[in-house]
This record gives structure tokens, C-alpha cells and sequence, in this order.
């Protein structure tokens, strides 16, 4: 209000709350309206997403329920936690909790670093066509589909028929049961799993690679660095993010172990060492038809999961710029 004047004075800058977010809405609205060709370019991805990870979830309630299919998922039964404590209490939790996690830990000890080596050595590879051949070679395991590759290692390994079995007999070497001896499935899945996705895990850290400034190697080639210098210096530094956004990645899904190439290797002789979460879920949910109990245990998997996700992004946020959020 201005001195002796009884009409009050409002600055003109400072909106009302409402008008502002009447102004910011309009805004949103108009960048909307004009960019609708990007909103429709990402729409398919959108409505796949929606209908595929979001929709099912309604279907998680059966898992705090004992489902009857007669009745459908409205009126079943309530059982609370019932299915969770079961599996918790079973003889086999632990069985399968470990076969999981060992699994996992050891697929990520053996294969985490390979695809950084590989694409460090890519990248000092000067001549073409050998830099081509090689990774043509090492990129195509990862084509091959789930099946042939399990038909592939029981035609190597058979202890019968199997190429890599007559090898070591002929060299003088008694091969083990790599089929059906528990203490070499594991072995067996991680390597076989690293073979076919080293090379093409390459392909992220040679992207980051490539951002590497050229002008960096001139500089401390005059300065008289070595290679390997020039890699742990130069290089590894840039990949760094990357590697963490990864191992992020990694560490939230150790659960996730994949129950198809498991399923196919699986035999009762080696079923103490074969049998994972995954295969466990399949097993009961479709093979005996114990809907709830096999959500219960799918939805204990995906839980733990998110848990790590959540706590390691947490542990790389606090340490280092580097995470997922």
C-alpha cells in the first residue's frame, strides 16, 4: 500500500500460487503439443512396458493368497504371509539360496572383468582386418540360441561321445562326469556362459573407449609412458563410470539367475548343484501347479533383488559419482 492512498499495491512479480502452476502446466502442455512426433516415437515403448511389467503385477497378489483358479484371484482364500513362511522353513531354502547366489558370484568373478580386458586389448589393436576377425569371432556365441548351446555342450562333454572327452582320453587324461558330477555344473554353466557373452559385452566398453581423447596418448607417448601406462592412466579412468553402472547392475540381479540353460543341463545326478530359485519356481508353479506358493518364492526373488539394487547404488553414491540415481 503507497502512503495516503487506501488502495493496496501488490508487486506484480510475485504471482499467486495457483497462476504459477496454471503458468507451468501451460508450458508442459505446449512442449507436449510441439514435440508430439518424440512422444509418439516413444509411445510403442511405453505401452510394451505398461502391458508387459506393469500390468502383471495385479497377478502378485495370488501370492498372499491360496489361489484356486475355479475362483479366481478376487475370491480365494486369504493366507497372509502363509506360502513365505513355508518356503522359509523348508528343508531346501538354503539349498537353493546357495546353488543361486554361488552361482551368480561366480559368473560375476569369472565374467565381469573379461569383457574390460578384451575390450582394452580391442582398443590397442592397430591392425584392421586381424581387429575385425577377432571380434567377429568373439561376438558370434552370443547368437546362438539357448537351446543349441545346451545341445552343444552335451555333444563336447558327453561322457560317452563327447569331442572334449575322447581329446582328454587320447592326451592320457581321465576326464570327470562334467554332466552329471554336482561339483562340476557350475563350472561348466559359467564358463560355457562366459564363452558366449564375453565378446559382446565388449561392445559398451569399446563405445566408452572411444571417447578417449587422442591428443591425451600423443601427450604421454612424448612424455615417455609406456602402453601399459597410458592404459591405466588414459584409459581405465574413462571406462570407470561405466564399470560401475555396470557392476551396479550385476549385483542388483544375483538372483536372476536365468532357469533356461540350467533347466536343460539339469539331470537328477547333478540336481543338488543345478537346482537354482529360477528352476525351483518353474517347477512348482507349472509342473505341480502350486500357483501361490511358486509367486511367493518369484516374488522373495524379485524383493532381494531390489533390496541390492537399492543398497549397492546406495554404497557407490556415497563413495563415488557413479551411480544409477
Amino acid at each position: 500500500m503507497t502512503e495516503g492512498s487506501s488502495t493496496p499495491t501488490f508487486d506484480a512479480s510475485v504471482a499467486p500460487t495457483g497462476q504459477q502452476t496454471g503458468r507451468r502446466r501451460g508450458r508442459t502442455l505446449h512442449k507436449i503439443v510441439r514435440n508430439w512426433r518424440l512422444y509418439v516415437f516413444m509411445a510403442p515403448a511405453l505401452l510394451t512396458v505398461l502391458i508387459f511389467n506393469y500390468l502383471p503385477m495385479y497377478g502378485i497378489q495370488i501370492a498372499f493368497k491360496n489361489y484356486i483358479p475355479a475362483f479366481g484371484m478376487a475370491d480365494s482364500p486369504w493366507v497372509g504371509l502363509d506360502h513365505f513362511i513355508r518356503f522359509f522353513n523348508s528343508y531346501y531354502f538354503w539349498d537353493l539360496l546357495w546353488n543361486t547366489l554361488s552361482i551368480s558370484l561366480y559368473g560375476l568373478a569369472v565374467g565381469f572383468p573379461l569383457p574390460i580386458l578384451l575390450a582394452l586389448a580391442f582398443n590397442e589393436v592397430r591392425v584392421g582386418f586381424f581387429k575385425k576377425t577377432v571380434q567377429t569371432v568373439t561376438y558370434a556365441p552370443h547368437f546362438i540360441s539357448t537351446v543349441v548351446m545346451a545341445g552343444m555342450i552335451i555333444t563336447f562333454l558327453s561322457p560317452s561321445s563327447g569331442m572334449l572327452v575322447n581329446l582328454l582320453e587320447a592326451l592320457g587324461i581321465s576326464p570327470p562326469n562334467f554332466l552329471t558330477d554336482p561339483r562340476w555344473f557350475k563350472t561348466m554353466y559359467v564358463f560355457s556362459d562366459v564363452w558366449q557373452a564375453t565378446g559382446w559385452g565388449t561392445i559398451i566398453y569399446l563405445a566408452a573407449l572411444s571417447a578417449v581423447d587422442p591428443g591425451l596418448h600423443e601427450a604421454a607417448i612424448l612424455d615417455g609412458a609406456s602402453r601399459m601406462q597410458r592404459i591405466r592412466h588414459i584409459n581405465i579412468p574413462v571406462i570407470i563410470p561405466t564399470i560401475t553402472i555396470l557392476m551396479i547392475l550385476n549385483v542388483g540381479s544375483l538372483l536372476s539367475v536365468g532357469y533356461e540353460k540350467i533347466l536343460l543341463l539339469q539331470n537328477p545326478l547333478n540336481m543338488s548343484s543345478s537346482d537354482v530359485i529360477a528352476t525351483f519356481v518353474y517347477r512348482i508353479g507349472l509342473l505341480e501347479a502350486q500357483y501361490s506358493y511358486s509367486t511367493a518364492v518369484g516374488l522373495f526373488n524379485s524383493v532381494v533383488n531390489a533390496i541390492l539394487l537399492i543398497v549397492i547404488n546406495q554404497v557407490v553414491r556415497r563413495t563415488s559419482e557413479n551411480s544409477l540415481w
